[in-house]
């Protein structure tokens, strides 16, 4: 699928090839940017859980990953503190993203049109979901639902494909 100009962001939501997950072949691949997955207080007795959830099957890139993260333990940590909340990010991106690198200045259209089902070389990482599969589950105290929902609504900004926000044990 070809990436749209006015949308750069979604260049790599939908696949239509195999899974390229054989790191031990493949050289040059950049490092993940999402190094941890669980933060918070592992230990504590949360009795809420909230799940982040995509609706539709796609890819999700790494750094979008670590972005919908960082935004949600911000969130978290200066409102309820490190220890009012765990959160544990439930994927992890396998999936290396190719890239067929253009000549991308003023007459490059002139000079190189690209290669016809060029296989080209690492950009990513990403994580392939299936519809409903977890991105992440969130635990937190009854009283602090709604500051957890806000958390996670924020989160899904950050997500490349429509999501939703389930409650659940």
């Amino acid at each position: 699928m070809k990436c749209m100009p006015e949308r750069p962001g979604h260049c790599y939501r939908y696949f239509d090839t195999p899974a390229y997950t054989r790191k031990e072949y493949i050289r040059g691949i950049p490092g993940l940017k999402i190094t941890k997955f669980d933060f918070g207080d592992p230990k504590g007795n949360f009795p809420v859980k909230l799940t982040l959830v995509p609706l539709e099957a796609g890819q999700v890139r790494h750094n979008a990953l670590e972005a919908a993260r960082v935004i949600v333990t911000k969130r978290l940590s200066t409102e309820l503190g490190e220890k009012g909340y765990y959160l544990k990010v439930r994927v992890y991106p396998h999936h290396v993203l190719r890239e067929n690198k253009m000549m991308a200045f003023a007459g490059a259209d002139r000079l190189q049109d690209g290669m016809r089902k060029s296989f080209g070389k690492p950009a990513g990482t990403a994580a392939r979901l299936k519809a409903l599969q977890p991105i992440m589950d969130l635990y937190v105290a009854e009283d602090k639902k709604d500051v957890a929902k806000a958390a996670l609504e924020l989160a899904r900004s950050k997500i490349p494909m429509p999501t939703r926000i389930i409650e659940g044990s």
